[in-house]
């Protein structure tokens, strides 16, 4: 009966389907680690990443399979009162096609045993597909415009066909960033809820509180993931996990027209990726490198800096970030813009 009544409060139902996610996940995780125990599938450490990093080698992977089991579940439960929006619905089957590509990249480095899994030309061909699926579904029949709004400055341009083009760069260098950042214990996981945090709350601040409830059970159970994958991580979310929570957030920020306060909202996987792509071009350029590492959470790791304060300080900068973000899209949205 309490249950019922807290259906009827929004905010009351974001904290509830946080923490049933969250417990789910707590909970059934110790069975998921023993069950990849038993089955051999562990993490294939990179030789040429930093050394200290050759201790993780068998560290069982893919709990992400775990983390998007529950969230589909929770977001299904906690949704089914009120009804489902196809928006919703939507969001819920991109990140979970995202996650299936993750979870076929991590089955070819179990079976294979090196740390490459599918080929870049490879993964990029499904992510075009799972782009234009999602595109033509969200245009064609949830009606979503082909216009992107320039933040702060009441300017909107339709790109018409080129939107498709468009949503396969946001999806495709959303769910790369976010595996690129699930390089340190907890980083992805961590820089991942706080994302959430923003997301939900411009959902709820458009009165899209089934998309608010979808980010709340990916919130919650990335709390819950944090408490084995904190450093020494017990298991690691794998490419199933890093794809499939880029995917979310990807789809996030297309169906709340948020499209460029992503670049900020998720900055620190801009900030990620810039650095990988700086370093290569300058490599290639000019034979030098500009960080002793990439992706630069590496980098940090090699100039003396522990896991843990490389993982918390980016948390924190994620946090500003997305906090920073959010906070211009309620102004933009004040004004009108």
């Amino acid at each position: 009966m309490v249950i019922s009544r807290i259906y009827y409060y929004p905010t009351y139902q974001l904290f509830l389907t946080a923490g049933l996610s969250l417990l789910g996940v707590v909970i059934l995780i110790p069975l998921w680690i023993k069950i990849l125990k038993s089955r051999n599938i562990g993490q294939i450490v990179r030789t040429d990443g930093p050394q200290e990093h050759l201790q993780k080698q068998g560290t069982p992977t893919m709990g992400g399979l775990l983390i998007l089991v529950v969230v589909t579940f929770t977001f299904l439960l906690m949704s089914r009162v009120r009804g489902f929006t196809y928006s919703s619905i939507l969001a819920l089957l991109t990140a979970l096609s995202c996650g299936l590509l993750g979870f076929f990249d991590d089955y070819c480095k179990v079976i294979k045993a090196r740390s490459l899994g599918l080929k870049a030309r490879t993964k990029l061909s499904w992510q075009l597909i799972i782009s234009l699926a999602f595109g033509w579904i969200a245009v064609k029949y949830l009606h979503l415009s082909t216009s992107v709004a320039l933040p702060l400055t009441g300017i909107t341009l339709d790109l018409g066909w080129f939107y498709y083009i468009f949503l396969f760069l946001i999806i495709s260098a959303t769910t790369n960033s976010v595996n690129l950042t699930d390089g340190l214990d907890g980083l992805a996981a961590g820089t991942v809820t706080l994302v959430m945090m923003a997301y939900a709350g411009i959902a709820f601040r458009q009165d899209c509180l089934d998309l608010a409830i979808f980010c709340a059970a990916i919130g919650g159970a990335c709390i819950g993931f944090l408490w084995y994958n904190s450093y020494p991580a017990d298991i690691f979310m794998g490419d199933t996990g890093a794809l499939g929570l880029g995917g979310a957030i990807a789809a996030l920020a297309v169906l709340t027209k948020t499209e460029l306060f992503l670049l900020l909202i998720g900055g620190i996987y801009v900030i990620e990726t810039l650095s990988v792509i700086i370093q290569v071009v300058c490599y290639k350029r000019f034979k030098k490198r500009v960080f002793k590492m990439t992706p630069i959470h590496h980098h940090f790791e090699i100039l003396g800096w522990s896991e843990t304060k490389v993982m918390i300080r980016f948390w924190i900068v994620s946090g500003a970030l997305a906090g920073l973000g959010f906070a211009l899209y309620f102004i933009a949205t004040m004004k009108g813009g």
